[in-house]
């Protein structure tokens, strides 16, 4: 989601700088020559904490040579390529690099830009306003729009873009306000929660859905109050987590990750959770808008990143956590 109380910076990258050219071609390097790892990303220190969330580390993510930045959904795959996409149809792939058990860098970034059915780059601003990524079992993508509201799958993310059925209702979203989470579960449907879109007479809660196309079920969640929903990614025993996000001009902004129970995933009431991470005191304030999970052995790593809105006052951060399951 782009905010209005994040202005952003002239042109199309921070200060201004046009982003180069080859990131509209699909699969190549943001960068004509190589360049060391600590170029695109700086580790740095989270706060300690008790419980079994513990954090790993994070990056400063130095978005003005990696060529983009406005991340608004995270996928970390098991040989920890990192995939995020920002709020323009623009997506970067890169190796998340670690050193001694905790994030120290990015490998080499590749860019691109999503297309549409026929091949053509997307390029109106209320066509390309990617913010949700989820991975289906056979390795595609789909990825939710807001403005105009929509979900379209991708073989590739360099391929062109499919139709796939959304939710019910979405069309009727707030222009800012639509699918930005979605989530691949570990049954196959998708758990599909739109950012400030309510149920008619509810203020408080969001429109929610599970399913998938000619099988998608209404739901409703509950965010922390004045918390919209940025994100969610499921976990492999069928629980999810849910990234909110709060701002006001006189308090600033804050986020909350949310676990949610399978047996509330799967029930019929309401679906809201318990918060295992507050930001801040759990990592900087900023505008946390992607979560990805990622099984690791007898644990989970818990990956969060910035949409930093390309504005020069603001900071895109990486963060990891790793949760030890009992």
């Amino acid at each position: 989601m782009s905010h209005a109380w994040f202005p952003r910076a002239p042109g199309r990258g921070r200060g201004g700088a046009p982003i180069a050219r080859r990131a509209l071609l699909g699969l190549v390097p943001a960068t004509a020559c190589a360049q060391a790892a600590d170029d695109y990303a700086t580790p740095f220190d989270l706060p300690a904490r008790e419980g079994p969330l513990q954090p790993l580390g994070g990056l400063r993510l130095h978005t003005e040579r990696i060529g983009i930045g406005s991340f608004s959904a995270l996928h970390l795959a098991p040989d920890l390529t990192l995939t995020a996409l920002n709020d323009r149809g623009r997506w970067i792939r890169a190796r998340l690099l670690m050193r001694e058990g905790r994030p120290s860098g990015l490998g080499t970034p590749y860019l691109g830009q999503l297309r549409d059915g026929s091949g053509e780059a997307l390029s109106r601003q209320r066509s390309m306003d990617s913010e949700s990524l989820a991975r289906l079992p056979d390795g595609s993508w789909l990825v939710g729009f807001e403005r105009w509201h929509r979900i379209r799958r991708f073989t590739r993310l360099e391929a062109p873009g499919t139709y796939f059925e959304a939710p019910p209702g979405l069309e009727n979203a707030p222009d800012n306000g639509g699918l930005e989470a979605l989530a691949t579960m570990p049954d196959g449907r998708l758990l599909a929660i739109a950012e400030f879109q309510t149920p008619t007479g509810e203020p408080n809660l969001r429109r929610a859905w599970l399913g998938g196309p000619g099988a998608w079920t209404q739901r409703s969640y509950r965010p922390a109050p004045g918390f919209g929903v940025t994100d969610a990614a499921a976990l492999p025993d069928g629980s999810a987590v849910v990234l909110e996000r709060y701002f006001t001009p006189l308090e600033g902004v804050s986020a909350r990750l949310v676990h949610v129970p399978r047996a509330t995933i799967q029930g019929q009431g309401v679906i809201e959770g318990t918060p295992i991470l507050h930001m801040p005191s759990d990592a900087p304030a900023e505008n946390w808008e992607g979560v990805a999970v990622l099984p690791r052995g007898d644990r989970l790593w818990l990956a969060l990143i910035v949409d930093d809105n390309d504005n020069p006052l603001q900071r895109g951060l990486f963060a990891l956590f790793e949760w030890r399951l009992e």
